[in-house]
């Protein structure tokens, strides 16, 4: 086997681009904050109540919502609840995204 530069500068071009295709990848899979998802799905209904969900921003939406504790809280985000579907229609999101995304609200509408 002879060395040759085209060889050399195709494997290195070859090895680059399955870098980049793996950082890329890795950033696909990563989790969405729950701000992100709240400006993605959650905003659609939350910002104005549509449908009886509860207001962001909004304490006295949210505070019995809250007493019933996060875990009925992603159960109903999950399977859906009342005119909420499913995931709030985000197929893809993981459980701890769901439960960023809950929690983003609640933090933003815990304070009287």
């Amino acid at each position: 086997m002879t060395f040759s530069i085209t060889t050399f500068t195709q494997g290195i071009v070859f090895l680059s681009v399955v870098c980049l295709a793996l950082g890329l990848s890795s950033l696909a899979s990563a989790a969405r904050s729950g701000e992100a998802l709240y400006n993605s799905y959650c905003i659609a209904c939350h910002m104005n109540g549509v449908a009886g969900a509860p207001k962001f921003g909004k304490n006295a939406d949210w505070q019995p919502r809250i007493e019933k504790g996060m875990d009925i809280l992603l159960k109903h985000a999950t399977k859906g609840f009342k005119a909420m579907p499913p995931k709030g229609l985000c197929f893809d999101c993981s459980e701890d995204e769901l439960r960023g995304g809950i929690q983003f609200m609640i933090d933003k509408s815990s304070k009287p």
